[in-house]
């Protein structure tokens, strides 16, 4: 902290709060739930969990209100005020652990990391705290402060069950795949060169664009058909699936919330397999790398197919 922020003890205590919120972070970055034997009420977990993250903000808020101009906090403000935001994170985890895998490790992973991204925005806001100067409101704490309620606006809108936080991977993988898909066909519709924008002239070369291996030959063309074909059927697997959970989804048994979890766990490897596809079709094209991503690619979704049954 600069000379003109904070005095030693004011920093120091800063400082310990910053150590402390990485460890819990971490520990909740790479921890285990605490399993019950206990009913588990998963509506008055999100109640207390939204509870726990509005505190969050509102610590971080009069934190960074304390500390955006003159006067400093008082020695003794300073460690109040450090030890309700360091309360507030340790509440926020504790509940956090509260929630059970039996609910649903899509779920939880979810949550996880809503809860992590709420710490680092405290330690971020923490460390431009430690590190920007008093006399002036930095555009820095400003956006450390913004980043820390942006985290904590999110739980409202995190899935409440394994089912919606399916459909929210679901989502996600099918935005990926589609993407994939139309920058196919579209790079497919440009009759000579669909890497134009994407590929620079090499300055070297006399004739610029003369270097056919940016270019798709005829049997390239016919290799991309079938590829092609492959990952729109990936796109309708995520799709015909995204519908079945919408209709049948359950999370209301044990057996069925880690049938959920299995489907997410598969549907998760589609669009890193359909990216390494599309790689090696960019010109010069990799026929090893297109086999042998085409025969991973077809397992894959015959293995998908396989758990939706």
């Amino acid at each position: 902290m600069s000379a003109e922020n904070c005095d030693a003890p004011l920093s120091v205590s800063l400082r310990n709060v910053l150590n402390s919120i990485q460890c819990i972070r971490d520990r909740v970055r790479d921890g285990e739930s605490n399993e019950s034997d206990g009913a588990f009420n998963l509506s008055n977990f999100w109640d207390t969990l939204n509870q726990a993250v509005k505190a969050v903000s509102q610590e971080a808020t009069k934190l960074s209100l304390a500390f955006s101009r003159p006067p400093l906090p008082s020695v003794q403000d300073g460690e109040k005020l450090s030890e309700s935001i360091l309360k507030s994170v340790l509440t926020l985890s504790a509940v956090y652990y509260w929630l059970p895998k039996s609910q649903g490790v899509t779920l939880r992973r979810q949550v996880r990391d809503a809860t992590v991204e709420v710490l680092e925005g405290v330690l971020q806001l923490l460390e431009v705290i430690l590190s920007s100067p008093l006399h002036s409101l930095t555009q820095e704490q400003l956006t450390s402060t913004g980043g820390v309620w942006s985290a904590c606006d999110q739980f409202p809108q995190l899935p409440k069950e394994n089912k919606e936080a399916l459909l929210v991977v679901l989502s996600s993988q099918t935005g990926v795949v589609k993407d994939a898909v139309e920058e196919m066909e579209q790079a497919l519709s440009e009759v000579q060169d669909p890497f134009n924008d994407v590929l620079d002239d090499d300055p070297d070369e006399g004739n610029p664009r003369g270097n056919q291996d940016m270019y798709w030959s005829e049997k390239d063309r016919q290799v991309i058909g079938p590829c092609q074909g492959l990952t729109k059927a990936a796109a309708a697997c995520l799709r015909k699936l995204t519908a079945a959970v919408k209709a049948n989804g359950d999370s209301a048994v044990p057996q069925n919330v880690a049938q959920l979890d299995d489907l997410a766990d598969i549907s998760r490897e589609i669009s890193p397999s359909v990216d390494d596809l599309a790689l090696c079709l960019y010109p010069p094209m990799d026929y090893s790398g297109v086999e042998n991503n085409v025969s991973k690619l077809a397992a894959l979704l015959k293995k998908f197919l396989e758990i939706i049954r």
